[in-house]
């Protein structure tokens, strides 16, 4: 079985190895993981940024066909977070409940993502690694109009795969980029990941904020 995180680290060389051996099913297999990554709150851990940028990287040389790849990874980002809206309209009260399958705290920095940005979290959510994931399933489970939201599913999809494979296409090619591939890689994800820090070390002040507060003791009445 692939290790997420060596496959997230090391994914120019599995992707020479995919089309080696499965030569267009690399495709099937390109589709399969960015729909995961986005069609089910269980598989946030899938590479998406990355995996698109490599994609396109390898298109520059000729090994895939960058329009081919553009139609196929944008209809896996909109079909994956149609399928998580309705995950979440018909059974997200049931997964929170469950307390297994995914992290409430996950899906509490998403709601409030949601309700600070809106029907433009569906877009924007795409450009943030577990936000992305659990935006469309927060989204199923407030009931918002399925139209509004595949208004912004499709665009925040076709602009996610646009700006990622292309940026691979046209600048993995470069020789800094192909020599320092897996530290572009890094790069990528920690520049993804910059919002949910952000979010987290907020929500860590605030809560060191409330805590003095209700320490404070109270003068007697």
């Amino acid at each position: 079985m692939i290790n997420p995180i060596d496959f997230t680290l090391h994914i120019d060389k599995y992707l020479i190895d995919f089309i080696q051996v499965y030569g267009i099913g690399v495709y099937v297999i390109l589709f399969l993981v960015i729909f995961l990554e986005t069609g089910l709150v269980i598989t946030p851990f899938l590479p998406g940024d990355s995996l698109i940028f490599a994609a396109g990287a390898f298109a520059a040389n000729g090994s895939l066909n960058v329009i081919l790849l553009f139609i196929i990874l944008c209809f896996a980002a909109i079909i994956g977070d149609s399928l998580n809206y309705w995950i979440g309209n018909y059974f997200g009260e049931k997964v929170l409940e469950s307390k297994k399958l995914i992290k409430k705290e996950y899906v509490e920095r998403t709601q409030e993502f949601y309700e600070k940005q809106g029907g433009k979290a569906i877009a924007l959510g795409r450009f943030i690694p577990i936000i992305r994931t659990f935006v469309p399933f927060v989204a199923g489970i407030g009931k918002m109009k399925y139209k509004k939201f595949l208004y912004y599913n499709v665009l925040g999809g076709i602009v996610w795969v646009a700006l990622f494979l292309f940026g691979g296409y046209f600048f993995g090619g470069l020789s800094a980029v192909k020599d320092h591939f897996t530290l572009v890689i890094l790069a990528i994800i920690f520049i993804s990941i910059i919002p949910v820090l952000y979010e987290v070390i907020k929500g860590f002040r605030k809560k060191k904020r409330l805590s003095r507060f209700n320490n404070i003791p109270k003068l007697p009445s």
